[in-house]
C-alpha cells in the first residue's frame, strides 16, 4: 500500500509543479505561501492530469485501486469546509 501512496504523492507533486506552478503541496502555515490563484483552464489541466494518472494506476493494479478510504476523506473534507466557514 505504501508504494501506491508514494506513487500517488509523486504524481500529485509533479502535477502541482508542472501545471499549477506550485513549489510544494506541503502546508507552510503562511497565507502567501499556502494559497494560490489559478485560472480555471489551469485547474482543468491539473484535474485531467490527475484523472489520467488515476486511470494508469488502475490499469496497473485494479484490485489495489478499488480499495479506498472514502469515509476518512469525507471527514477531512468536512473539517476543511468547517475551517473555511469559520474564517468568514
Amino acid at each position: 500500500m505504501a508504494n501506491r501512496t508514494d506513487k500517488m504523492n509523486a504524481d500529485l507533486e509533479r502535477i502541482a509543479r508542472e501545471i499549477l506552478d506550485l513549489e510544494t503541496l506541503e502546508t507552510r502555515k503562511s497565507d502567501s505561501l499556502d494559497f494560490s490563484e489559478q485560472a480555471v483552464w489551469t485547474l482543468r489541466r491539473a484535474l485531467e492530469a490527475a484523472y489520467e494518472a488515476g486511470r494508469a494506476a488502475r490499469q496497473e493494479k485494479p484490485e489495489v485501486y478499488l480499495q479506498t478510504e472514502l469515509p476518512e476523506r469525507r471527514r477531512a473534507t468536512k473539517r476543511i469546509a468547517a475551517r473555511a466557514d469559520d474564517r468568514r
